[in-house]
């Protein structure tokens, strides 16, 4: 078997409602899908997280390498990608391009074998994970006293047991708002709380001292992926822990993340760090130090089944008989391109996601759609 054709598509939405968080302001959507097609017919679907454009001209720029190579070989294409790279990209846009590629592979050996990829990762180890619904970002129409806490209660309402806010924008503003967000949806709800890298150090401290008693379960990028260290000062002055890694590329840039004892939650994101291929070695380097992960999820249904099928096979640590329910981020921002682009039987139910037992990542993709929104570069 070959890999025929490799073909990228560039999705764009405008969004109704524009929304922000600490460093800038979304008012559309911009994804680069990729398909492959082997030439035995058999399709397989990836998507890369990041500036959809360069992460197209990755992708084409790779596909010389790796077109007619036998796309069963997943670990043999990834590492074809990776030497072609290492020298000028060994983080960042082009290591995203690889894990669309890498996403895409997977998903056609699914197909291909007629079985689902968790099965491939070797084995389901759950048959439900709890989606903890991502919002509560900021616009300039509402008031967010009001509306933070409102979106939170709303959340609850429709079943979810665990939430994310969006911090940063003022020590002060965070803890008013995160103690409406916890009066809203009381002490059995799961609450995290993400600055994307907003505060410096002693912010951080100060902000994390001030919510712990909201009963906070972790407090995600709180400093700049760059200070490890920094990092690693604020775990030993909170008893909230620690979440990063939506910034990291690959294993080697979470080995230098543990090294540093940075982070009590690693989150990779499939879709940029490398695939599933890399995700799994990420899995295995951060059970030797005692790190959890759950992964960063962002974008179309796509991304959202790699981390599903990835975290059906996940080790939770530490294993035992009553462990604790995995996690999986969903994003509850609009997202026309994740709920028409796919359709899968991973359903929600009692607040949580059934995991898909159909081949490959278990979607099924409809091209009119993509056609609908497809960008002409």
């Amino acid at each position: 078997m070959k890999i025929a054709a490799i073909q990228t598509y560039i999705l764009t939405d405008k969004l109704e409602d524009s929304f922000y968080f600490s460093q800038w302001a979304y008012s559309e959507r911009n994804i680069c899908i990729v398909k492959i097609t082997s030439d035995s017919g058999h399709v397989g679907w990836g998507e890369g997280y990041g500036p959809a454009t360069i992460i197209k001209a990755g992708i084409e720029h790779l596909s010389q390498y790796i077109m007619d190579l036998n796309p069963l070989e997943t670990e043999t294409i990834w590492g074809v990608m990776y030497r072609r790279t290492l020298d000028f990209s060994r983080s960042g846009v082009l290591v995203s391009a690889m894990s669309a590629i890498d996403v895409a592979l997977w998903d056609l050996k699914g197909r291909v074998l007629d079985q689902p990829v968790h099965q491939l990762l070797g084995g389901k180890k759950r048959d439900s994970i709890i989606p903890y619904a991502t919002g509560m970002y900021f616009n300039d129409r509402d008031d967010l006293s009001q509306s933070l806490p409102n979106e939170a209660k709303r959340y609850a309402e429709l079943g979810y047991k665990a939430m994310k806010m969006k911090v940063g924008l003022g020590v002060e503003q965070d803890i008013e708002y995160v103690k409406a967000v916890r009066q809203a949806i009381g002490r059995d709800v799961q609450l995290m709380i993400d600055s994307n890298h907003a505060y410096n150090l002693r912010e951080a401290i100060a902000l994390a001292k001030a919510v712990e008693e909201y009963n906070i379960s972790w407090f995600e990028e709180p400093v700049s992926p760059e200070y490890y260290n920094q990092y690693a000062e604020l775990r030993q002055k909170t008893s909230i822990p620690i979440a990063g890694g939506e910034c990291e590329y690959l294993r080697f840039g979470f080995q230098r993340l543990f090294q540093a004892r940075a982070v009590d939650i690693a989150q990779p994101d499939i879709c940029a760090t490398g695939g599933l291929t890399e995700a799994k070695r990420i899995a295995t380097l951060a059970s030797v130090y005692g790190v959890e992960i759950v992964p960063h999820t962002w974008g179309t249904g796509i991304a959202l089944a790699a981390a599903a099928h990835f975290i059906a096979n996940l080790d939770l640590l530490p294993g035992r008989m009553m462990a604790p329910m995995a996690l999986i981020e969903y994003d509850r921002t609009e997202n026309k391109l994740r709920e028409e682009l796919t359709s899968s039987d991973m359903t929600f139910v009692n607040g949580e996601f059934t995991i898909s037992d159909k081949p490959g990542l278990g979607f099924d993709l409809h091209e009119e759609v993509l056609e609908k929104y497809s960008q002409v570069i």
